[in-house]
């Protein structure tokens, strides 16, 4: 899975990233067109169990790859134009699976405030409004050349389809409405995979707050973000960008005993690492073992053919039957697989058995 951290200058972007992937990237480079990449681990309480019980040879926890970087904004030129998408802005998140929009709601007069000052939700308003334009550029122009293959009568079958979906979609933008809002059938889907409209992308908005409102979620820039974020059905993070990439350079035991002296139950990169894995329907089945504890990543509704797919495609070619253990019977047998086996905690599933998160099973199979 990816997720692609974007925003506007001076809004905390590379701080988070830092904080997510545990990295010193430097920051405050306006212009710097490089990607940086990182592959951060979903922390999961069920897992790190799992690990603690087992004592496996290997870990292998799910993963989330995260880039940030790469969009080019360029400064306006005269006082009140503000700065100015360039065309390729959103060119290096097309290919990732989910949107991290990070949003400016602190005050620092050490860091230079957006021509206006500071309005998270103007600037909210901002780039989704350039998703969509961005999805309605790319969809003009492909309509432009499916047109004129029609007047000349040079029109599939496939582009009429094309074309059809198309206009669809372009009325859905033009009443300023995302692409993931719109009902599209698996067919019609398929069909405009390619685009990878950036407007159909799994959101998430992420508020960085000043480190004076950690612990705080009624302040006034939150509470107007946080209706604009319900009536969008977007899912909304606060956190301190600052705080959260110091604390990430800590060991695990003085990070702990820091959050605990600042109040905090659990660090903010935990919760957004947590809300881009929910915002695309993913959850986490487990195998395990004295060689491996493994969590695999599966959509929502996969069923148990599709769970041993992803562990290798000869356990669901020869697919018998699923062992299974549900994770709070494992977590009560006290104990790794034989142990929660003995205590009468697995019970066998079919292939249309629907896999559930947390899950821990083992796949009978024969070839």
């Amino acid at each position: 899975m990816k997720v692609g951290i974007i925003g506007l200058p001076q809004t905390g972007k590379t701080s988070l990233y830092n904080a997510l992937t545990r990295s010193s990237v430097e920051l405050n480079k306006f212009g710097d067109t490089e990607v940086h990449m990182g592959v951060i681990p979903v922390p999961d309480p069920r897992f790190d169990h799992a690990v603690a019980m087992c004592s496996p040879k290997k870990i292998s926890p799910a993963t989330i790859e995260l880039t940030e970087g790469g969009a080019r904004i360029e400064r306006g030129e005269r006082k009140g134009q503000g700065d100015k998408f360039g065309s390729d802005f959103f060119a290096n998140v097309r290919s990732v699976d989910a949107l991290l929009l990070v949003i400016r709601a602190f005050e620092d007069p050490l860091v230079p405030a957006p021509e206006g000052g500071v309005n998270a939700l103007r600037e909210a308003e901002k780039i989704l409004e350039e998703l969509l334009l961005a999805d309605l550029t790319v969809i003009e122009g492909r309509l432009e050349k499916l047109e004129k293959a029609r007047s000349q009568k040079r029109q599939t079958t496939a582009e009429a389809v094309e074309h059809q979906i198309l206009d669809k979609i372009k009325a859905h933008l033009e009443n300023l409405q995302p692409v993931r809002t719109l009902d599209l059938t698996d067919e019609e889907l398929k069909a405009v995979r390619s685009y990878a409209f950036v407007s159909g992308k799994s959101l998430i908005l992420a508020a960085n707050i000043g480190e004076n409102e950690v612990g705080s979620e009624d302040t006034s820039a939150l509470k107007t973000l946080g209706a604009f974020a319900a009536e969008q059905n977007i899912p909304l993070i606060s956190f301190c960008a600052k705080l959260e990439m110091e604390v990430a350079q800590m060991e695990p035991q003085e990070e702990r005993e820091f959050l605990e002296a600042m109040g905090i139950q659990e660090a903010a990169r935990d919760r957004l690492i947590r809300a881009a894995y929910a915002a695309l329907g993913l959850i986490s089945f487990f195998t395990v073992g004295e060689d491996e504890v493994r969590a695999w990543t599966i959509t929502l509704g996969t069923n148990a053919v599709g769970a041993a797919e992803k562990i290798h495609s000869d356990l669901a070619r020869g697919f018998i039957r699923a062992e299974l253990i549900s994770f709070d019977d494992f977590r009560v047998a006290g104990g790794c697989w034989d142990e929660a086996k003995s205590a009468g905690k697995m019970r066998l599933e079919g292939k249309e058995y629907i896999v559930k998160d947390g899950d821990i099973l083992h796949v009978r199979f024969k070839v």
